[in-house]
This record gives structure tokens, sequence and C-alpha cells, in this order.
């Protein structure tokens, strides 16, 4: 996923007892729940079990063209926009072996991991160093290049993974990270996981309800409706649901507008936690162009989800989906 103002804005982002096979096929209408918040049963992630023991060297296509070779895996540093290369090491069972951690990575067990992005989101190579990494793992979406390039003229092997924010990319990223870490067995056994899990929380509808992916910060006057190639998109499509700004023609992040957003009509507005926090919360989010006149705005049927879960792409996608249904088609 490419966002336009990812120098300004970050782009990121627990369930009820109610199994998504309880749900039911048929989508919430302009008389559905009202507000709601789809949040994961379970904050942690849940690291493989056993625990795997790298077998390196190994040797790796980077996603940047290089080919880089891994010889230890004892001290582990993942990072990038979205917080999903950290979340994939520590599911891999590797968790003890990260030194350090990117703004995004705010699950429980890495929480207390120092920063190696204390000025937002770009990566410090001083930070970096200090924590005397053997290996680091990033994707396109995190940087400066010159700070990639500090680290490897400290002789740490840099293995680039590609960006792509999907469903269909996270057993990519999964078995990439795993290569790297030579521990591609435990990669396939992820793998097979999350894809349980992704497969069972689809859920599959009549007539779909049309969703719409606000990314708002108030604070900082960034407003934007997402369309095809967003990611919220795949996350929408993987409810059963319709993405409202792909349905007129959208694609990655567009300026929200009154017209925009009115002809879109979504039945539901999503947002993330923060994101609806910076406006002032449901009553902000109505004041917004053209939020006030759609079916979602009308009926007050807004969904927000945690920034670090909702377009994460992790080795939690399922549950994110499984959250997502939950708070969309859920009991009120």
């Amino acid at each position: 996923m490419k966002f336009p103002l990812a120098a300004t804005a970050f782009l990121l982002l627990a369930a009820g007892c109610t199994s998504v096979s309880e749900i039911g096929p048929e989508p919430v209408t302009g008389n559905g729940c009202g507000i709601a918040t789809a949040t994961l049963a379970t904050e942690d992630v849940t690291p493989l079990d056993p625990a795997p023991e790298p077998e390196l060297p190994a040797t790796v296509d980077s996603a940047d063209g290089r080919k880089v070779t891994v010889t230890s895996a004892e001290r582990i540093l993942a990072v990038n926009l979205y917080g999903s290369l950290g979340e994939l090491v520590f599911s891999l069972g590797l968790g003890d072996r990260v030194v350090g951690r990117d703004t995004s990575t705010t699950f429980p067990s890495a929480a207390e991991l120092p920063l190696v992005t204390p000025q937002g989101h770009d990566l410090s190579a001083e930070a970096m160093l200090k924590l005397d990494p053997t290996v680091l793992l990033v994707d396109d979406s995190i940087g400066p290049a010159t700070v990639l390039d500090q680290v490897r003229a400290a002789g740490i092997p840099v293995v680039v993974i590609d960006d792509e924010q999907t469903l269909d990319a996270v057993p990519r990223h999964i078995r990439a990270v795993a290569a790297a870490l030579g521990v591609p067995e435990a990669g396939e056994r992820l793998v097979t996981r999350v894809r349980t899990e992704i497969d069972t929380a689809r859920v599959t509808t009549g007539t779909p309800v049309r969703i719409a992916f606000l990314y708002v910060r108030g604070t900082a006057g960034v407003f934007l409706i997402g369309g095809k190639g967003a990611g919220s998109d795949a996350m929408i499509e993987a409810i059963g649901a319709t993405d409202a700004g792909s349905a007129i023609g959208l694609e990655k992040f567009r300026p929200l507008t009154s017209e925009g957003l009115i002809n879109a009509a979504p039945d539901v507005i999503l947002v993330m936690t923060e994101g609806l926090r910076s406006v002032d919360g449901v009553d902000g989010l109505l004041k917004l162009p053209g939020v006030a006149q759609t079916p979602a705005g009308v009926n007050r049927r807004i969904v927000d989800m945690d920034d670090g879960i909702l377009l994460n792409f992790g080795a939690r996608t399922g549950k994110a989906v499984e959250a997502l249904a939950k708070a969309v088609y859920g009991p009120c």
C-alpha cells in the first residue's frame, strides 16, 4: 500500500463471545446498532509452540533486489509503518530475540521494547545501532534509505520484505520473514494457522452493506477516503461488504469531499480509533464534509478499530477480520 501523505500522517491502524458463524448472512441496514468498536478477543500475539530454533546462515532474496546472508538471529529488529513485521517475528516464536520496535508495534509482549522510530515513523540509525542487532527486517513503508545504508555499512544484514498490504500477501510475508531468520518450517506452520483463521473469519452476505473507510487526523487536518488498493478495501471485502470508495471508482486514498462521500452512500463508516478521537468522537466525525448526509451518518452507524490492527496485515489478520465482522454484523 502506498500512502501519498505518509510523511505527515500515519496510516494504520477484542471481540465479544459471539462467533462469526453465529452472526448470520444478512448485513446490517440503516436501522443497525449504531456505534460499535471492533476489538480483538486477545490483545497480545500468540507465538508458535514449540518455538523454532533458527538454522543459519541463510541467504535470501531481499525485495530491493539484493541477495542477503543472515548469519545470526540472536538480536532481531523487525520494523515497518504498520507493525506487521514485528508481529510476525513474535508470532513465529522468536519474540525473545527482538531487541527494539517501531511506533506501531504496541501489543503487550513488545510494548516495553525500546523505540527505533523516536521521531514518529522515521528510523534512527543511532537508536538501531545502539541495540547491536544481528539482522534488520524492514519494508519500503519505512526509512529513510540513508539510514538503511548506514546500518548496512555497519555490517548488519538488512532484509527488505515487500510491502503489499493485502490478505493474499500475508502468507508471502510470513515465509519471507521465516526464511530470513532460518525458520522456514515454522513459517509454514504459521501460514497454515493464519490462513485457517482468515478463511474462518470471512463472511458471505446476501446484499452487501456498503462501508466507507475514512482516514482522519483532526489535529493534522488530514481527511481521506479509501478506495481500491488502500488496504481497507481488502478488510471490508473480507467480511462480505462493498467498499464504498472502490464502488465509485476511487483508488488508494483521496481527499474527502462532501460530494464524493454522498455519492459513495455508505451504510457504515469505518474509522481508526485514534482518528475518531482526533475529531472529538462521533459528533465531530458527523461535522466532516458529507458525513451527516450519508445513510451511515443519518443512522450514526460508525465502526472504529484500533490503529495497529485494522491495516496491519500481520499474523493476527484473521482475528482482525473476525472482530470487524462482529462489529458490523453482530448483535447490539
